[in-house]
């Protein structure tokens, strides 16, 4: 298989897992998060650092927003790491206010497999 089929395999992989973080975090999703997790795996949000374990917590707990949807995603493939770089706005529940969020998730091909290993967000209230 030459890298240029392997690139494009990956690429669509980690689109598919993109969209899928994003749809399990406005689903309270923690059973898929914990698909595609590495056990190791970090995130920071504005004032936290959160394991695993942490993360799966929050995420099963209620968003504070609805109608999130991905505005722009840049996905760098390097080597066995991915950079996703991205861009999404969300609805607050609490007031209504629109808001949007950064964020970059980092990627790895484990044995054969991508998984997250970290994420960070600038996400105003969520």
């Amino acid at each position: 298989m030459n890298d240029t089929k392997l690139s494009t395999e990956d690429l669509a992989i980690l689109e598919q897992l993109n969209l899928d973080y994003n749809n399990a975090d406005q689903a309270s999703d923690a059973k898929r998060f914990s698909e595609f997790l590495a056990e190791d795996f970090i995130v920071q949000t504005p004032g936290v650092t959160r394991n695993r374990d942490e993360y799966l917590e929050y995420i099963a707990k209620p968003r504070p927003f609805k109608d999130l949807a991905l505005r722009e995603a840049k996905i760098r493939i390097l080597g066995d790491v991915a950079l996703i770089h991205g861009r999404a706005s969300y609805t607050m529940i609490v007031d209504g206010a629109e808001q949007e969020a950064l964020y970059t998730d980092v990627h790895q091909k484990r044995e054969g497999t991508w998984v997250c290993v970290s994420a960070c967000a600038i996400a105003p209230g969520a």
